[in-house]
């Protein structure tokens, strides 16, 4: 008995370590998990790489970013981009840290999909290299946007655990950019990505997205040759063609259109965007969240071409809004300028001081600078719940004609063809006259402050413009002092009589590059911080 029990228990010790021995990593029978999921369904390759595509950015991200610049401002203190514009910004700055979270969660959907993409056999080798070029294109596209930010940072090419991630150093910014490279021009030369897709599948990456991200980090780097011949070649390609309406561009009905190189895809009540609450006038129900300034508003050219200061521009700032730059209009909210409602109808918005009910100083909803965001206005907007499915332009093919303006002024080499194939066409477009079109005659610092200047009128609002300055090293002149609102003639002796919106300081030693989040080198000892935070 004594055995019989003794046997019985050594039997149950054995039988417990047996079971215990079972893999634990056995899947349930009930449901998907991760051991399940890349092998038994079929679908597993496409709905991950769908998911990378909705972290890729957003309206929010894109239009804040002009307030941390001389082109808009922001009167929301916290969580978004104020503290940056104007220099006050911390180590704990939530925007940086919420800039930071949402590219490296980005980061990590596609090494999900790069390290188990093997395990998926419903893929054709096309199908599979393809989703392969889409995932690496998206990942250079989100590291560029931390390394032009942070520069030197962490540099998963995997999956990491958590353990990993608080021991992760940063990587040096130069393997950063040489990595980018590598994986862009790897995707390129493998001839992965199609030209265009099918309507089901507009969107996606294409070869021209892949080229033209490539080209943006050598723009970052000042690699002028390799600029050119890249937005040469997509030039060349005529895979995309200036949309003939430029504020046609940014309107529902023409999403997809044959300048858009690579945009964020929403779509109505599935998919939307609730940015415009935050930038219209409230006669639209809106709070004005941000506004434009009074310098984006004065750094458009007449429509001869010259600037409102130049001698003979023909600027009276009686009437400071007629003969100006088409794209003022198209962009920036005025007084007497006006939205375009679904019906066809017209809202003309009163901007002036104490005006009921948008103009300056009227409620805390209306703009602090005294205009309004008219670019990326959508009049199907859903009005009752504040939404919209209008998609975010990432890239464009006028961006591709500016940077090859401003590689070939940078090397020298920006000629009367070259002008009239880039800038004279840019503002052909935008409705300049027969002046302002011809080339100009003017020297090689000339030519590089014009595409400059056209850089910023073309692509206002569309959150281009602060890597512009931190790149061309412009930042301590643009972003230091008070910035501006209209004309209300209240300041006497000061500013000429435009209302001052806020103090800015830009520090030169510190704030090209941001800090790196606190709370992240709170987890991980191993991450450094840039110079002087």
């Amino acid at each position: 008995m004594k055995y019989s029990i003794r046997h019985i228990v050594v039997m149950a010790s054995v039988a417990m370590v047996n079971a215990s021995c079972i893999d634990l990593d056995t899947a349930p029978y009930d449901r998907e998990t991760d051991l399940t999921f890349w092998k038994d369904n079929k679908n597993a390759a496409i709905a991950t790489l769908n998911t990378c595509y909705t972290q890729l950015s957003s309206m929010d991200e894109q239009l804040y970013a002009e307030c941390m610049s001389d082109n808009a401002y922001t009167k929301q203190p916290n969580d978004y981009t104020q503290n940056i514009g104007n220099g006050s910004f911390s180590t704990a700055d939530r925007y940086v840290a919420s800039i930071w979270d949402s590219r490296y969660a980005a980061i990590r959907s596609c090494n999900q999909l790069l390290d188990n993409i093997d395990k998926v056999s419903s893929l054709t080798p096309e199908q599979k290299q393809r989703y392969i070029a889409e995932a690496k294109t998206i990942r250079a596209y989100h590291f560029y946007e931390l390394y032009t930010r942070f520069g030197a940072i962490p540099y998963p090419e995997h999956v990491i655990s958590i353990a990993e991630s608080q021991t992760m150093q940063r990587t040096p910014r130069e393997t950063v950019v040489s990595n980018i490279t590598a994986d862009l021009t790897e995707v390129i030369e493998s001839n992965s990505l199609p030209a265009s897709y099918d309507e089901d599948n507009k969107g996606r990456i294409t070869m021209g997205a892949a080229k033209a991200i490539l080209a943006k980090v050598y723009l970052f780097e000042g690699q002028w040759d390799k600029v050119e011949q890249l937005t040469q070649d997509i030039i060349t390609s005529k895979t995309y063609q200036l949309f003939p309406s430029y504020a046609g561009l940014f309107e529902v009905a023409n999403e997809g259109n044959c300048e858009v190189i690579l945009d964020v895809q929403y779509a109505p009540s599935t998919r939307e965007q609730g940015t415009q609450y935050s930038f219209l006038p409230p006669t639209l129900g809106g709070y004005s969240q941000l506004s434009p300034l009074q310098e984006l508003v004065d750094s458009y050219l007449m429509t001869n071409g010259k600037a409102i200061n130049e001698t003979s521009s023909g600027y009276n700032p009686a009437k400071p809004y007629e003969n100006r730059d088409p794209r003022l209009a198209a962009t920036v909210i005025y007084t007497g300028n006006s939205y375009k409602m679904a019906d066809g109808s017209e809202v003309t918005i009163n901007c002036e001081k104490g005006a009921d009910k948008d103009g300056y100083g009227f409620s805390s909803d209306c703009s602090a600078t005294g205009f309004y965001v008219k670019k990326y206005w959508d009049n199907q907007y859903r009005s009752s719940v504040g939404t919209s499915s209008l998609n975010t332009i990432l890239i464009r093919y006028a961006d591709i004609l500016l940077m090859n303006a401003e590689a070939h002024a940078e090397l020298g080499t920006l000629n009367e063809t070259v002008w009239n194939n880039t800038i004279g066409a840019i503002r052909s477009r935008a409705g300049f006259t027969a002046e302002g079109i011809t080339f100009p005659t003017a020297s090689k610092e000339e030519l590089i402050n014009i595409v400059r200047q056209e850089r910023r009128s073309e692509l206002a609002m569309e959150g281009l413009r602060y890597k512009d300055i931190i790149r061309w090293k412009i930042a301590e002149d643009v972003l230091n002092g008070w910035c501006h609102g209209l004309h209300t003639g209240d300041i006497v002796g000061a500013d000429n009589g435009f209302i001052r919106v806020e103090q800015r300081k830009f520090d030169a030693k510190k704030h090209y590059l941001w800090p790196i989040p606190q709370k992240e080198r709170d987890l991980n000892k191993n991450l450094d911080q840039n110079p002087n935070w």
